[in-house]
């Protein structure tokens, strides 16, 4: 029986091993430039605790929507939670009222990985960078 999904999560998204890391965020179906893919829910946190959280964790899942506030991501189901960073993305990452949400840059193609440019992350630049696109900055 297929899963309804939730009604933030405007088109249909996979999670399968991705090229780039570990698991990724697929286009389920044909996905429209400039149109809202989706969003993450997860637990609201302080930036104080997240920068704790990310120094004991491998995989840092975790969005600062403020100087205060922060969404760690760590336990939640939604999909989009697997989107890697690529320095050429098709996506990108729209905090908006204090929600996560991801937005087409271009037309996305079924069974195409969702990337965004992750900008400013806690790796500071010490952690190389994997997506393989032209002219990839090389570190995160």
């Amino acid at each position: 029986m297929l899963q309804a999904r939730p009604a933030y999560q405007k088109f249909a998204v996979a999670v399968q091993a991705s090229a780039i890391d570990g698991q990724g965020a697929f286009a389920d179906e044909a996905i429209p430039q400039r149109l809202k893919i989706g969003e993450i829910r997860g637990e609201s946190i302080t930036v104080q605790q997240a920068r704790i959280r990310a120094t004991r964790s491998e995989r840092i899942m975790i969005v600062e929507l403020s100087d205060k506030n922060a969404i760690d991501f760590s336990g939640s189901a939604d999909p989009m939670r697997y989107t890697n960073h690529s320095c050429r993305p098709n996506a990108r990452l729209c905090i908006r009222q204090g929600r996560v949400e991801f937005y087409a840059l271009r037309a996305i193609g079924k069974g195409e990985e969702i990337t965004v440019d992750y900008g400013e992350t806690h790796h500071e630049g010490r952690l190389a960078c994997r997506c393989g696109a032209p002219g990839c900055r090389g570190a995160l």
